[in-house]
């Protein structure tokens, strides 16, 4: 039998022995992606504060505590949804144009809105992930007894009823094929009742910000941000209790020396325990004062006194600059650093023109990946349990995040006009497309528009 070694450069044949030959070596998986997991959890992160549900704690602990995380999260969001998607058929042909307005009606009549959905992708920024389970419905009107059923149509049609989102915190634990380490599910335990459920990524949406290794968790993008905000955080926290400090003096007991020694009664431990409580909880307000025993030595002394030891005031370098310094690199981790131009007085009109350049084609990118999803797994399989066929399937897909400039909009336009590239009469689209860049009604015959639901 003829075998067909590996190596770049065979020379397939056509006989039955070399296709036999073929498909033990070209058609089978024999590698893996590398993944490190075991027993459904995936180790790919060293930190161990950082794996696992420890990491999903701190990012949401950054994404809501965090300013300036949250200012960039914030703006993404809003941003993203606010782009207007389309749905473009396959073809000018009448079966490709009632195929993509098919998809835009199942679009409208989902039981959220289309910038809900979006958001909840979004949460893949600081996650890694986000997942979604693919819940449909048979469209029998909005009479409806049965919720599956309700529905803006009643054609019987098969429709999505909702992308449903499966919180990051309640995955348990993922499903991989054991041949080839391919996701296949994952198994999710949430509250109240925290039973598990098993769900199947055929009725899934999963969204990455990475697929490295094919990761099913991603990577967060907050990930590199993560050590300058660690420090930031403490170095936060010491400056707050050294303000306080400063204000209110370093608070001093004075107790007998038989509290502090060894041989003490357990009533006398007692007692310096009280003392260590009263100076911990020592605070400049309203309700400011101490209670102290008037005791006396026998040479006269007080045995018991209390008092506020002031400090300079001053410290040797400045924790604005050192706090500004991790700021600007949490910023700089997600390209959204422009955020904190004229903060600091500084920075130009062209440098933050090219940085939000870069932030927006960055947004650009992730918008693409999250209609590439859509496409390639939401709506094969809404087509696939309809009884309809099209050769190809209509694909959704995302507008200009920013609109470009009116005035340099309408010059181009004129001066293709005026060497007959194009007539604006002549062209219902591009027409339309300027009536919508002023703002102004279009002609109706051009609205492909999804308008985020």
């Amino acid at each position: 039998m003829t075998t067909v070694e590996p190596n770049l450069n065979v020379n397939f044949r056509t006989d039955n022995d070399s296709i036999e030959g073929v498909e033990s070596y070209s058609f089978s998986e024999l590698g893996v992606s590398g993944l490190k997991h075991s027993h459904g959890y995936v180790h790919e992160e060293f930190l161990t504060d950082l794996q696992g549900e420890r990491g999903i704690r701190v990012w949401r602990e950054m994404s809501s505590n965090d300013p300036v995380v949250g200012a960039v999260l914030f703006g993404i969001d809003m941003l993203v949804r606010q782009v207007e998607w389309n749905v473009e058929s396959a073809s000018e042909s009448p079966e490709d144009v009632a195929a993509a307005e098919f998809v835009k009606q199942c679009i409208g009549d989902m039981s959220h809105s289309w910038e809900d959905f979006i958001s909840e992708v979004l949460t893949m920024l600081p996650y890694g992930f986000s997942a979604f389970e693919i819940v449909l419905k048979q469209r029998g009107g909005l009479d409806a007894e049965e919720s599956w059923c309700r529905s803006k149509y009643n054609d019987g049609r098969v429709g999505w009823r909702k992308f449903a989102p499966r919180a990051q915190d309640s995955l348990a634990r993922w499903i991989f094929d054991p041949e080839d380490g391919a996701t296949v599910g994952w198994v999710q335990q949430p509250p109240p009742d925290y039973k598990e459920r098993v769900i199947p990524m055929e009725k899934a949406l999963l969204f990455r910000t990475v697929t490295h290794r094919q990761n099913p968790e991603g990577r967060s993008v907050l990930r590199n941000a993560y050590r300058p905000w660690y420090f930031k955080k403490r170095i936060e926290e010491i400056e707050g209790i050294g303000i306080e400090r400063d204000l209110a003096g370093l608070p001093v007991a004075w107790v007998p020396p038989n509290l502090l020694s060894d041989k003490a009664t357990a009533a006398e431990r007692n007692q310096l325990a009280a003392f260590k409580r009263v100076i911990r909880r020592v605070r400049r307000d309203q309700e400011e004062g101490l209670v102290l025993p008037l005791d006396y030595t026998a040479e006269g002394h007080k045995r018991y006194d209390f008092q506020l030891m002031s400090t300079g005031g001053s410290r040797a370098f400045s924790t604005d600059a050192i706090i500004a310094r991790y700021d600007q690199r949490i910023a700089m981790v997600a390209l959204a650093d422009f955020i904190l131009l004229g903060h600091e007085k500084v920075g130009s009109f062209s440098l933050s023109s090219d940085k939000t350049d870069m932030f927006a084609t960055s947004l650009g990118a992730l918008m693409r990946s999250i209609a590439g999803v859509l496409n390639r797994y939401a709506i094969p399989r809404l087509f696939e349990v309809n009884t309809f066929r099209v050769d190809e399937l209509p694909k959704v897909s995302p507008g200009d995040l920013e609109k470009p400039p009116v005035l340099e909009t309408l010059t181009a336009i004129k001066a293709m006009v005026e060497s007959g590239f194009v007539g604006i009469s002549e062209d219902e689209k591009v027409e339309n497309y300027l009536r919508r860049l002023l703002g102004v009604p279009t002609t109706g015959a051009d609205d492909d528009e999804v308008s985020n639901g």
